[in-house]
């Protein structure tokens, strides 16, 4: 055993749950072979997956049942090569009975954070963002084709068992302000780098409060400060959530014991967060929302795989309700799932939308990868997606301003980066 983890046998969050998973003590630092009981791969990453597989000359999955592929980065297809490729999927998927996602069922994440995601579940997926998974208190973090390959064959992987970061928000969070803005509000304060091949660990009165859309945001979004998994507790927030998916069943509780060591320990008073946006072209160069106010933007848009959940939705829908975006921003609005668009159709979300001047987008990674829309040049927009790099968005030559939902709709509004709280 490392000596590097918790002593006297108290765990963080992600020294509990591998250690449960495998039946033994582990600790930060370890070397450890996991079963993998979930594998995703999309349109942009399963490909490779499958000619991986091909050169290890390995033709069937190790457990179909535990095995998802979903058509999600580029949609519809923009070419002839990319449907090309969704065909070579779904031939993949229907001669193994993998579970297959098509054009518009949604994003990978929110899919398995619907379908598939629970406590203590060991979910590797083919996407930085796999990361999202820990809102659950599963392990879950993406890696690449040639890995994904390799437990696509043998349902298992290996990791060296991350020391950890807790982060602890404290108090109540203020009205108009969000789990992204907390999760803003961290980059800033630690940088892209400030937690390498870290368990991110969230914690305190202010997560114990949010439900799990809200914390999918944060473990979403864990990645972005370098982490290996971004985590939270489970409990009775996820398991409404998992009783709302119909897998009440699936519901573990779990959180880190008082005295876990943590190799850093992040402390952030909720009501000290202010609406926060991520300027261009990094997601550390972070300013509060009072210091871009007046920035002029030419498109918003609601949704991706870290705000694109019904939770966010309705917060966008109470701020837009009888107003019209302004005449020079075009609104793009994109569930991040076929569930997700037809609960805002049945909640009256959409109408609300469409009366307010936006554009409704099929359910996928849409905008926020820049495959099937780009940006005009010197266009900038306000995205609730979770990257701006330069050409993020299908143009070198624009800008993106990253922020939260209320703030997006405020904005669209008013044409111009606006404060929510005002």
């Amino acid at each position: 055993m490392s000596s590097e983890g918790s002593g006297d046998g108290e765990k963080t969050l992600v020294e509990k749950i591998l250690s449960e998973r495998l039946h033994r003590d582990v600790n930060a630092g370890d070397i450890v072979i996991l079963p993998v009981d979930l594998v995703f791969a999309h349109d942009g990453t399963m490909p490779m997956a499958i000619e991986q597989m091909e050169k290890m000359n390995r033709r069937d999955v190790f457990d179909a049942s535990k095995v998802v592929a979903v058509c999600d980065h580029a949609v519809p297809p923009p070419s002839e090569r990319v449907a090309n490729i969704h065909a070579m999927m779904r031939r993949f998927a229907y001669d193994r009975s993998i579970a297959f996602h098509e054009n518009g069922d949604g994003i990978c994440h929110q899919i398995v954070l619907e379908r598939f995601s629970a406590p203590f579940k060991i979910i590797i997926g083919a996407d930085s963002h796999s990361t999202t998974h820990g809102a659950v208190a599963a392990f879950a973090t993406g890696m690449g084709s040639t890995d994904v390959a390799a437990i696509l064959a043998f349902g298992r992987t290996w990791v060296k068992v991350p020391e950890s970061m807790k982060v602890n928000v404290s108090g109540c969070l203020n009205e108009f302000v969000s789990s992204k803005d907390v999760f803003l509000h961290l980059i800033g304060e630690i940088g892209e780098d400030g937690a390498t091949y870290m368990s991110v660990e969230f914690v305190g009165s202010a997560i114990d409060a949010m439900n799990v859309s809200e914390r999918a945001t944060l473990s979403n979004m864990a990645v972005e400060v370098g982490a290996k998994c971004g985590l939270c507790i489970s409990d009775e927030h996820t398991l409404n959530f998992l009783r709302e998916q119909r897998r009440a069943h699936e519901f573990r509780p779990v959180e880190p014991d008082k005295n876990a060591h943590y190799a850093d320990e992040i402390e952030i008073e909720a009501e000290n967060v202010e609406p926060m946006v991520a300027c261009p072209h990094r997601v550390s160069n972070v300013k509060s929302v009072s210091e871009c106010e007046g920035t002029e933007i030419d498109v918003v848009c609601i949704g991706s795989c870290t705000n694109g959940r019904i939770d966010d939705l309705r917060k966008a829908a109470r701020i837009l309700k009888g107003k019209c975006v302004a005449r020079n921003v075009r609104l793009l609005v994109c569930p991040a799932s076929r569930r997700v668009l037809n609960q805002a159709i049945s909640e009256g979300l959409i109408d609300i939308f469409i009366n307010a001047g936006a554009s409704i987008l099929t359910p996928s990674c849409s905008f926020c990868i820049g495959r099937t829309f780009a940006l005009a040049d010197g266009e900038v927009a306000l995205s609730t997606q979770n990257r701006n790099f330069k050409g993020r968005m299908g143009n070198n030559n624009a800008s993106i301003y990253l922020s939260s939902v209320e703030t997006a709709a405020a904005s669209a509004i008013n044409g111009k980066i606006t404060d929510p709280r005002s």
